[in-house]
């Protein structure tokens, strides 16, 4: 089968990011909350829902993006619609980095780059 490691990590990135999205959508009051707590004394304080929705509509474009991926692999071999999808995973993960580091959690910043490290070895294998 070809592109099956393709197929294999955006599969990762469906799933990863449309269970963060549902779980943005199912608990937006408690996400809130506590993002708010956890950007307190960064420039993100004022601006948590913003931000939380901006990464929620990323994930889920990601995340719908990595199965038409996957479909379209699977149908006529074509790859921009996953190249697409790695493209704006590693997007999101970076703003997703970007908040761990202004917040100073070294260790959330630390887990974000155990999914950047497939997310960007897809786009290099489907550039």
């Amino acid at each position: 089968m070809n592109h099956i490691t393709e197929i294999i990590i955006l599969a990762f990135l469906a799933i990863t990011f449309l269970q963060s999205g549902f779980d943005k959508i199912a608990d937006w009051k408690g996400n809130i909350e506590w993002l708010k707590s956890h950007f307190a004394d960064t420039i993100l304080k004022n601006r948590v829902p913003f931000s939380v929705g901006l990464i929620l509509t990323l994930e889920m474009i990601a995340g719908i993006l990595s199965i038409i991926g996957i479909l379209s692999i699977l149908i006529n071999q074509n790859t921009e619609i996953a190249l697409l999808s790695g493209v704006i995973s590693c997007i999101t993960l970076l703003l997703l980095l970007l908040g761990q580091r202004l917040a100073k959690d070294y260790d959330g910043a630390r887990t974000i780059v155990i999914y950047f490290i497939p997310t960007i070895f897809l786009v290099y294998l489907l550039q």
